[in-house]
């Protein structure tokens, strides 16, 4: 064999395995991807459900106080179950390398059980069909900025500081709120959270995307479904609170 014909087979045999490889990561990726979204999805379910129980039978009262000026409050059990997703996230967070897959996966279910308890005064304070019209507002927007977040060549990684800065900026400015009770602060508080929740929808979904090569094939694979889970579920339920208090009907 000459060696053109050497040198033509030799490059036609590496285009053929780039190919191949390049198709078995994509077919990964895409399999990884749903695999985040079916998690959060069903974290979503659980939430829902367990904010529906709640609202509708006598453990509301285990949770919630109703004032007489009509404002609803929690109880002591109220405060632990708001408190609780808190600690799971800082577990799940700083632990979750040493954890098995199953103990994480029990640990996600935990904390949407446990967001979902939190839900339920949003069924006392909202009407149904307004939540339900939000939900599936908040569904769209999130498809379409997950899918943009998918599928854009640009790279989203220089808005990371950015988001991280908007966010503690909407943390502390809520805290400050508790005690202002300013409506416009609150308004404002909304309008900057509905823009960095939408810009993390994106940011965390490319970012999830890109760090399947790190971990394919390894046995952080479904660990790290796992924590993307978390994070988007997070973003969604974020943003659904914010276009709720902005878009919600109140009974």
């Amino acid at each position: 064999m000459a060696d053109t014909d050497r040198k033509a087979f030799g490059q036609a045999d590496r285009g053929i395995w780039g190919q191949t490889a390049a198709a078995d990561i994509d077919v990964g990726l895409r399999k990884h991807m749903l695999q985040i979204y079916n998690y959060m999805a069903s974290g979503l379910l659980l939430s829902g459900i367990v904010a529906i129980v709640v609202a509708n039978t006598g453990l509301q009262d285990v949770f919630f106080q109703t004032a007489a000026n009509g404002r609803v409050g929690y109880t002591g059990m109220g405060f632990v179950a708001m408190f609780a997703p808190i600690g799971i996230i800082l577990a799940m967070s700083f632990g979750g390398a040493r954890m098995s897959t199953g103990m994480l996966q029990g640990l996600y279910w935990g904390l949407v059980g446990t967001m979902g308890i939190g839900f339920a005064v949003l069924l006392k304070v909202y009407t149904g069909v307004s939540v339900t019209r939000v939900f599936f507002i908040t569904s769209a927007a999130f498809g379409a900025l997950s899918l943009y977040g998918y599928t854009t060549k640009k790279s989203l990684s220089g808005f990371g500081t950015f988001l991280f800065m908007g966010l503690i900026g909407i943390v502390i400015a809520g805290v400050v709120n508790i005690f202002m009770q300013s409506s416009m602060m609150q308004f404002v508080i909304s309008c900057v959270g509905l823009l960095v929740f939408s810009g993390l929808i994106a940011y965390d979904t490319q970012r999830l995307k890109n760090e399947y090569l790190e971990v394919q094939g390894t046995n952080m694979e479904d660990r790290s479904a796992i924590m993307g889970a978390v994070s988007l579920y997070l973003n969604f339920v974020n943003l659904f609170q914010i276009l709720l208090s902005l878009l919600g009907d109140r009974k």
